[in-house]
């Protein structure tokens, strides 16, 4: 009896170590917010992580219905890229005061108030600025949101002020649809899947393009083949971040300085 009750633990034991060992990915999927067909690819049935972009259309509802599935929601902050192209609303710049930069953080939120993490749209220019990001990683510290470094850039100061801010912090391995060709989306879904099965950890990000929503559609159910794991972006962050909705913290403007 004593025998056969150590193997029964023994095997629980390698079963739960092998579940903990099993590679995990997380996908986010960037600018949401400005289509309406943006929802289906919300609507998705995996833990996709949606970040949307603020005050646009379609972004309020959008957060909402990916919270109503208990998936992750992320602020996709515009932020000023060396190709000057357009930002859309409410977007942070190398121009901007401490205050301004905390203004459009908090509208920003306000506006998509399920957040619990930002990463940047765009910000090839702003994430490699120390100023600004410091301001940046600053507020997000007082609001508790972690931030998720897209690396438009080699040279982003992201990583070394959310450290210095005590900000949680990831980086982005994998761009899955820069080519939408099918040939394109299935050598960067490998990718990512290589750099899961050697890291154990790997995180892409999408867009709500019609052919990428094809392809998680018939992707995604294959994941369980390879043993990897799809998680929301919050499963990745360090045990000790506390995962807060930003609509739940009381926004952190001071006075001008």
């Amino acid at each position: 009896m004593r025998k056969s009750l150590f193997w029964l633990v023994f095997a629980g034991l390698l079963s739960a170590k092998a579940a903990a060992e099993k590679p995990r990915i997380a996908i986010i999927i960037d600018d949401i917010g400005y289509q309406k067909a943006d929802l289906k690819m919300v609507a998705l049935p995996y833990p996709l992580t949606l970040s949307v972009l603020p005050h646009t259309p379609y972004g309020p509802k959008s957060a909402q219905l990916a919270f109503s599935q208990q998936k992750d929601v992320m602020l996709h902050m515009p932020m000023e890229a060396n190709n000057r192209k357009s930002l859309g609303p409410g977007a942070l710049t190398r121009n901007m005061s401490r205050q301004q930069v905390r203004e459009a953080l908090q509208q920003a939120l306000a506006d998509i108030p399920y957040a619990i993490g930002v990463n940047n749209h765009m910000g090839s220019l702003y994430t490699e600025l120390d100023q600004p990001m410091a301001w940046t990683m600053e507020y997000l510290r007082q609001r508790q949101l972690f931030f998720v470094d897209s690396l438009t850039t080699p040279q982003s100061k992201a990583r070394l002020y959310a450290r210095q801010y005590g900000v949680a912090s990831l980086s982005r391995h994998v761009f899955l649809d820069n080519d939408l060709s099918e040939a394109a989306l299935q050598r960067q879904f490998q990718q990512l899947l290589q750099i899961a099965k050697r890291h154990q950890v790997a995180i892409a990000i999408g867009h709500p393009y019609p052919q990428t929503y094809e392809f998680l559609k018939k992707n995604l159910p294959l994941l369980k083949k390879h043993d990897i794991e799809l998680v929301r972006i919050s499963a990745l962050l360090p045990q000790e971040h506390d995962v807060v909705a930003a609509g739940f913290t009381a926004p952190a403007i001071s006075a001008p300085q």
